[in-house]
């Protein structure tokens, strides 16, 4: 139960992975008919790293259709664990796609349920060659599988898969056969890792997964060079930080007996891991060496190779892996001219139940579920040369909107991204949003931040809202002293909002222009976020998104690109904005300093309206 409830807080075995009954997939066969499939389990002997000259011993399951033969092939899938899970998380994502005539190999990842060696990110050099290897299994390649755990009984050659004639590079191989990828969180940027040694693959759905490690856990929303990706490094993610590193200690203690190596000098993670995180931890950011090590285990350094249709889905409540890394990853695709759509649902790391109508594989049906008709459309295009739309290029779910059944009502859908006119708002006086420069006063405020990076926050408990209850629900409250806010008049219509805010400011804090000036532990960091009011005064924080900012030169204007936002401002409520020196979330800077903030109409910030 501790185990579950650990994998339950993290978030990252998404819904898809809950077994399903599979009738609601295939039109016309009764829930009480016999599978239309066989399970079997496999262990699988990969070789890994830079060199390929580790050996890792890889346990999966073998989903088969009865309808498959080597005269009958059919397209197969492969899926794989979010962060602290194994293969039987898919158990029912397997069932469902092998009622429907897909070969479906549910694997556990490296370092999780059952499988050898240790955890890497999602490095492609480990965990996309591993993949790769099952790839070759399923394209008919023996000496891969096995009945046991010590690879002595060789399992029969699969002949059941159908295969192309040329992969995505143009060559022909024997061995390549017609496969796409799912899965979410940690399942879903091994797809990436995959596709980036891989050109057999055919077509991937990572879900709610990163674009760049080292932004996904500490972020800087500032001073970006491309996506989310900035030279200064940002502010830790203290919580999820936590939350990631005892869920895979666990497991390689969990395993240890198997594989007493995994549980040193790293317990259970590649070496860098364990120091990185101490270090982050005391200085509040992750040293140069980290962020290039994180990076490397992540899409964004490795973009170009990703040739082949890509369906992103990302959720809008979810402060672990935000909406601007699915938003990153989709603009460097499209600039590619590489075949993308993207998805935002209403459920994420930070709220994982989807909302009804959307996404429900425990009774699965294309008809009624938004996210499971583009899922099985987006398959049965690609894999099985079907005429099924493959969607919008762009949709995102409203929680304003009624509807009844089908989520469909509920999604807007553009075939351009981003999405919305933007809307200025001027910070005014003391206080105030004015909505034109005519009406911008003249005004000032200043705070403290606070020292050894302690948080003034109570923001909403993020990944400890999952570990303790109540944390989730706390309310959005600063400690005077520590912040500034504004907000708008009462709203009389409603404003809508889908996509990043964006913040211009300039700040006045003369002891750091000299602190800066040793590099990142001197400079000021502070915490945006956009808040609504309601009309009783009481402010909450949508989605738990907040823009950590370390400020690489105070004497210059700071543009921030906060986290992505789907949201309605009521009648009746107020837009407010905060900067405070602190969060409950996250490890701030480690040096104090007095902040100002004159008010002006060069100080604004944007929000992207949509009807």
């Amino acid at each position: 139960m501790k185990r579950l409830a650990l994998v339950a807080a993290l978030g990252i075995i998404a819904p898809v992975t809950v077994t399903v009954t599979v009738a609601g997939l295939v039109a016309g066969s009764p829930a009480s008919a016999a599978p239309a499939y066989t399970v079997r389990t496999l262990h699988f002997l990969v070789h890994t790293g830079a060199s390929g000259a580790t050996a890792c011993d890889v346990v999966g399951d073998l989903y088969t259709p009865t309808v498959a033969s080597a005269t009958n092939r059919v397209p197969a899938l492969l899926t794989t664990n979010g962060f602290g899970g194994s293969k039987a998380d898919q158990a029912g994502l397997g069932a469902a796609f092998a009622t429907r005539g897909y070969e479906v190999l549910s694997y556990s990842g490296l370092g999780f349920g059952g499988s050898g060696c240790k955890i890497t990110l999602d490095d492609p050099d480990t965990d996309g060659k591993a993949a790769s290897q099952l790839v070759s299994y399923l394209g008919g390649d023996p000496g891969i599988a096995f009945t046991d755990a010590a690879h002595t009984t060789a399992a029969p050659a699969l002949d059941v898969v159908r295969h192309d004639p040329t992969d995505h590079a143009g060559q022909s191989r024997t061995d390549d056969p017609r496969v796409g990828m799912i899965g979410g969180s940690y399942g879903g940027e091994v797809q990436f890792a995959a596709a980036s040694v891989d050109a057999r693959i055919d077509t991937i759905i990572p879900m709610i997964t990163w674009n760049d490690l080292s932004y996904s856990l500490g972020p800087n929303n500032t001073d970006l060079t491309s996506g989310v990706t900035s030279p200064t490094p940002g502010a830790l993610k203290l919580n999820w930080g936590l939350g990631f590193t005892i869920s895979g200690v666990e497991n390689g203690l969990t395993n240890l007996l198997g594989d007493p190596t995994r549980i040193l000098p790293c317990p259970n993670f590649v070496t860098f891991v364990c120091p990185a995180l101490v270090t982050a931890g005391s200085t509040s950011f992750f040293q140069p060496a980290d962020v290039a090590a994180l990076r490397h285990a992540s899409v964004t350094s490795y973009m170009s190779k990703i040739k082949i249709p890509v369906l992103l889905m990302q959720g809008e409540n979810d402060t672990l892996f935000n909406l601007n890394e699915a938003a990153a990853t989709y603009q460097a695709l499209k600039a590619q001219g590489t075949p993308v759509k993207m998805v935002w649902h209403s459920w994420g790391h930070s709220g994982s139940t989807p909302a009804p109508g959307e996404l429900n594989l425990s009774s699965p049906d294309p008809s009624t579920q938004y996210e499971t008709g583009r899922i099985v459309n987006w398959f049965d295009h690609y894999l099985k040369d079907s005429a099924a739309s493959t969607g919008p290029d762009f949709s995102y779910f409203r929680d304003w909107v009624s509807y009844t059944g089908n989520a469909a009502p509920a999604y807007a859908t553009s075939s351009t991204f981003p999405v919305g006119a933007p809307r200025t708002w001027y910070l005014s006086g003391a206080g105030d949003l004015a909505s034109t420069t005519a009406t911008v006063k003249a005004g000032s405020q200043s705070f403290l931040t606070p020292p050894a990076g302690a948080p003034t926050s109570i923001d909403p408990g993020d990944a400890l809202g999952m570990f303790v209850k109540g944390f989730e629900t706390l309310p959005e409250k600063d400690v005077p002293g520590t912040f500034a806010s504004w907000k708008s008049p009462v709203l009389t219509t409603a404003v809508n909002v889908a996509g990043s805010p964006s913040l211009t400011v300039r700040v006045s804090a003369p002891t750091v222009g000299l602190t800066q000036l040793v590099g990142p532990l001197g400079q000021l960091v502070l915490f945006a976020k956009v808040v609504d009011i309601a009309p009783d005064g009481t402010a909450s924080l949508i989605k738990g998104q907040i823009a950590p900012i370390r400020v690489r030169d105070v004497t210059k204007p700071v543009q921030v690109t906060m986290p992505a936002i789907v949201h309605q401002f009521g009648v009746g409520h107020r837009l407010g904005l905060v900067l405070a020196g602190g969060s409950l979330n996250y490890r701030g800077g480690v040096v104090p300093a007095l902040v100002s903030i004159v008010s002006g109409s060069a100080q604004t910030l944007v929000l992207p309206v949509v009807p």
